[in-house]
């Protein structure tokens, strides 16, 4: 049978989705890292792990860059900018061997069950630069992916600066078919100018992605393929990192300049609960 979308439940519906997510909305703050230890410091290692290496196939994408645990890849800095005028730099550096990078996560340290995950972040630039703000289910790898769940919080292509991409992957929604929404900044400034706020709002059944409060996408179970699995409704952990090339944001080009930094500002995790 086909179905009509009343007009009052229509403008309804649009209107919340664009409505802005107020401060004291954001519930008890649980976790966070500020990244406030002295500059040229590395993250702290009681909030954050490094992935190292290559990876099996360029970390499944077919990435360009080898994660490293070095400071040249990964350090507090002092800026002015941020918050509490220090900030964790996620660098992208391309040397005689190669590109190298650096990936943060949170496995066995913390993991979150629902609640409002949010980072500032000030983004690269650049064709085939792929930042990355996101969330795995905890029993990963063990539960293989897709089906352990992914939650991409924020993504961006550094030939698009100006837009940010949030996805959920699971079983039957994958990869390419992974359900995606966009935003775009409404001034056309990229979203490397300057420091913006990331986040999903996730509660049983359903999760909604925010940039600088703003929600720009809501997603349901009603949203999966027909016979989908909703796998969200688990603990998931936290990564940071930034990927050079690959097959989504295609390799860099000649333009290519080096380093390229993500800068994070904080992470914080509050619950609603």
């Amino acid at each position: 049978m086909r179905r009509t979308v009343n007009a009052c439940g229509a403008l309804l519906a649009a209107l919340l989705l664009a409505a802005p997510l107020a401060a004291d909305d954001h519930g008890r703050l649980v976790w966070s890292d500020d990244f406030n230890q002295p500059a040229g410091s590395g993250p702290d290692p009681r909030h954050w792990a490094f992935a190292l290496g290559r990876g099996d196939s360029g970390w499944g994408n077919h990435e360009l860059e080898a994660y490293t645990s070095s400071p040249l890849n990964c350090s507090v800095v002092d800026d002015p900018a941020a918050t509490d005028g220090k900030a964790l730099a996620i660098r992208a550096v391309s040397g005689t061997g190669g590109i190298t990078s650096a990936r943060l996560n949170t496995q066995g340290l913390f993991s979150a069950r629902y609640g409002l995950v949010e980072a500032r972040m000030r983004l690269p630039s650049g064709r085939g630069m792929w930042p990355a703000f996101w969330m795995l289910g905890g029993g990963f790898p063990k539960a293989a992916w897709p089906g352990c769940g992914e939650i991409d919080i924020m993504e961006n292509l550094g030939q698009r600066p100006g837009k940010v991409y949030g996805t959920l992957h699971g079983p039957g929604y994958s990869g390419a078919k992974g359900i995606q929404g966009s935003f775009t900044a409404a001034d056309g400034s990229g979203f490397d100018q300057a420091y913006h706020v990331f986040a999903v709002d996730w509660e049983p059944g359903r999760i909604r992605w925010l940039v600088d409060g703003k929600v720009y996408s809501d997603v349901t179970p009603a949203r999966l393929p027909k016979g989908a699995r909703w796998v969200f409704d688990q603990p998931f952990f936290i990564l940071l990192n930034f990927a050079v090339g690959g097959e989504w944001p295609g390799n860099p080009d000649a333009s290519a300049k080096y380093p390229q930094t993500l800068l994070v500002d904080y992470v914080r995790v509050y619950s609603r609960r």
